[in-house]
């Protein structure tokens, strides 16, 4: 059973990457906090008795279920209302960076010039643009190995898939990223 404070510093532990996968998916931060806020509390609320160690896996079940929610709310309302304001775009410019918590080498005497960093933030945003350009699952995979860092099993035991099909998707995604970054004139 977890403890109180477990619990606490699991939640503090995951939240700023919960957030930015959900920011992801559902490309609304106001959204995506309440998503990241309410799967923290169905965690606390229904799973606080179980071990520690079953903490992180329970929490990517709930974030992918109220996230896969949140789009069938969405689907549901935009079938019942239509409004105008939902064909206006959402203003994302320079609120939410890919990777903010980047950083150069931290050991490095080399300070990088002006161009090396404006060159690293555009391919960054280049990068940003096309993940979410990629299908839900895909980039649900992608972003779950190698953002989360979480092995095959994990992922495909939080997105309620086989583990072939994780492989599947990951592969898709890294291809199609691959080939749109190449095409744009991208080596990494």
């Amino acid at each position: 059973m977890a403890t109180e404070s477990e619990l606490s510093d699991f939640l503090k532990g995951v939240e700023k990457r919960a957030f930015k996968r959900t920011v992801y998916h559902v490309r609304d931060q106001e959204a995506a906090l309440d998503i990241v806020q309410d799967s923290m509390m169905k965690l606390a609320i229904h799973y606080a008795d179980k071990p520690p160690q079953e903490l992180p896996m329970l929490f990517q079940r709930i974030l992918s279920n109220s996230t896969l929610d949140w789009f069938r709310r969405q689907k549901t309302r935009n079938a019942l209302f239509s409004n105008l304001g939902d064909f206006e775009s959402a203003n994302e410019d320079g609120d939410f960076d890919l990777l903010e918590t980047y950083a150069g080498v931290a050991d490095s005497q080399q300070t990088e010039s002006a161009e090396d960093v404006t060159r690293r933030a555009q391919i960054l945003r280049e990068i940003e643009k096309e993940i979410l350009e990629l299908p839900p699952r895909q980039r649900e995979a992608f972003l779950m190995r190698y953002w989360e860092e979480m092995d095959v099993a994990e992922t495909a035991a939080a997105m309620g898939c086989s583990e072939g099909s994780v492989k599947t998707h990951c592969s898709r995604a890294v291809q199609a990223l691959s080939k749109a970054l190449k095409a744009k004139g991208i080596q990494l």
